[in-house]
């Protein structure tokens, strides 16, 4: 066995969070073994039955199997549906004479690696978040193969390799790409840019507040695009889309390289790709954390903002008071742009889906 002719199954699921760096590692694996075959691993009614077979990576599918935080009937089914999921992950590895399998997290993550250890299959483990997941946290007692995206990220046997990302993103020059950027968004060339996103989801409260805002930032010269998720179209007053002088509402953009290009300022959730994206090209950014789940979008901008190269503001404190009274000012002042802009690109890493792709190898070569 080379590692031309390798069997690497890649397991992970459900969002996008999971996915992105999934098919990140493919993409590299493709390039450091072009030989190798390659399986992704999801459940039946996650994103990745979309965007998996998208990227031209096979699929398989496993039942999800949810742990239940309380006591309740679905713990009692819990370990009965486990076992079935381990033996679903198994015929998986054993049909495609898996070499190792790579772990993203996410619900599918614990049978696959519950299966691979029995077998004696290699496990290398990504973790995205600062907080990790439940199967992350179960995998790294199975393996010293483990990863991470930010380098606070407490586990077993951790190595900081970053966000592995697309390389239209890591490969991206901000000051070379902004006017093609803007021309394809429809932007003016000229004129101090804010795009505002909420996420391929959307983000009322932040949509909310920028709808509020949009006169203000047009008074002020800012043109904005305001990317407001799908079906959440922000309405005006007359009912129909908002409209004022500079700002634009777009409810998906196809590439988000163009938006990091294109913008003086990117107004975000801090989901953990977001974050490491920004940091890698050099975006000044402002993040709204997501106000439930357990606070893991914050501690995911906490380096950054402690760097310089973001700001943070709470959910509840996010009003179009708070842009007129901050946003504005920090978005037709350069000086101030440009040291956020150096100084998040000096916690960027544009390499990690290479890092990663050298862990698997090692991991098999062990």
């Amino acid at each position: 066995m080379t590692s031309q002719n390798l069997s690497i199954v890649l397991a992970g699921g459900g969002t996008a969070g999971h996915i992105s760096p999934l098919l990140a590692i493919a993409s590299a694996l493709r390039a450091a073994a072009p030989g190798s075959r390659l399986l992704a691993v999801g459940t039946p009614a996650g994103m990745e039955t979309r965007l998996v077979p998208a990227a031209g990576v096979e699929l398989a599918t496993i039942d999800r199997v949810p742990f239940p935080r309380k006591p309740s009937l679905d713990l009692l089914k819990l370990p009965a549906r486990l076992a079935g999921a381990v033996r679903q992950s198994g015929r998986i590895l054993d049909d495609s004479s898996a070499d190792v399998l790579v772990g993203v997290g996410g619900y599918v993550c614990t049978p696959m690696y519950l299966a691979a250890r029995r077998r004696g299959i290699p496990i290398v483990i990504h973790e995205a978040n600062t907080r990790p997941g439940l199967a992350n946290r179960v995998g790294s007692f199975l393996t010293r193969h483990v990863a991470t995206a930010f380098d606070t990220t407490r586990l077993r046997h951790a190595r900081h390799v970053g966000m592995p990302m697309r390389t239209e993103i890591s490969g991206l020059d901000r000051e070379s790409a902004r006017a093609a950027a803007r021309e394809a968004l429809g932007l003016d060339a000229g004129k101090p840019t804010l795009i505002v996103t909420g996420g391929s989801s959307g983000a009322q409260s932040i949509n909310r507040a920028v709808a509020a805002a949009a006169e203000a930032l047009g008074t002020a010269g800012i043109q904005t695009l305001h990317i407001t998720g799908r079906g959440k179209t922000v309405p005006g007053p007359d009912g129909g889309p908002l409209a004022a002088d500079g700002y634009r509402q777009v409810e998906y953009v196809d590439g988000m390289e163009n938006v990091y290009a294109a913008a003086d300022v990117l107004l975000a959730r801090s989901g953990a790709a977001t974050v490491c994206e920004v940091a890698a090209v050099g975006v000044p950014a402002v993040f709204v954390p997501l106000p439930i789940g357990n606070g893991e979008q914050a501690l995911n901008a906490a380096g950054l903002v402690e760097a310089g190269g973001a700001l943070l503001v709470p959910d509840r404190d996010f009003t179009a008071d708070w842009i007129t009274r901050e946003l504005i000012p920090l978005t037709a002042d350069a000086g101030r742009l440009e040291t956020m802009a150096a100084n998040s690109r000096r916690l960027g890493i544009r390499n990690a889906d290479q890092l990663m792709a050298g862990l698997v190898l090692e991991a098999v070569s062990a």
